[in-house]
């Protein structure tokens, strides 16, 4: 997958299990393998789950979302797929599905009101559900309100009680 021929395939467009399996036909390789490299040139924060029977076998986070926090420790840990999740078993239909939900759905620290792009597709060649989420970018999620008061620091004080002295 050539990258600079990869980022023509789906520059400009939204991600898609489609769009991202038209890639994977094109180099010949996997979907997952596709969904892995679009992690490399993702716009925006973004991560691929692999699971079974409702628990995570492996996932991966573009450098994004790792930094921001949105990642999962598979490795060394058995993590359970939330009960909200389309890949869980309760709600997984077999069909390839997409919707929007709430970050917080996934990833606890995030803000109630911040959205994710959930899509998941079965991988039935390997037995395993592939689950997509792709988020905004995360300075919205530390965003100050209004009307909390500015941080005022050692500097800050210092200049301002130079200005009061008469």
């Amino acid at each position: 997958m050539p990258l600079d021929d990869f980022r023509r395939q789906v520059g400009g467009q939204t991600v898609s299990f489609d769009l991202l399996g038209h890639c994977a036909d094109r180099y010949g390789v996997s979907l997952t393998a596709a969904a892995i490299r679009w992690l490399e040139i993702a716009p925006t924060r973004a991560v691929l789950i692999a699971s079974r029977d409702d628990h995570m076998l492996w996932a991966t986070s573009n450098e994004a979302a790792f930094k921001s926090g949105a990642f999962f420790a598979t490795r060394k840990n058995t993590i359970e797929l939330p009960e909200a999740a389309l890949a869980h078993s309760r709600n997984c239909t077999g069909a390839p599905q997409a919707r929007n939900i709430g970050a917080h759905t996934w990833f606890a620290r995030e803000p109630a009101e911040m959205p994710v792009t959930e899509m998941t597709k079965v991988a039935a060649n390997y037995d395993y559900t592939l689950t997509l989420l792709v988020m905004p970018e995360a300075e919205y999620r530390w965003r100050r309100d209004q009307d909390e008061e500015p941080v005022e620091d050692s500097y800050d004080r210092f200049t301002t009680n130079q200005r009061q002295r008469p």
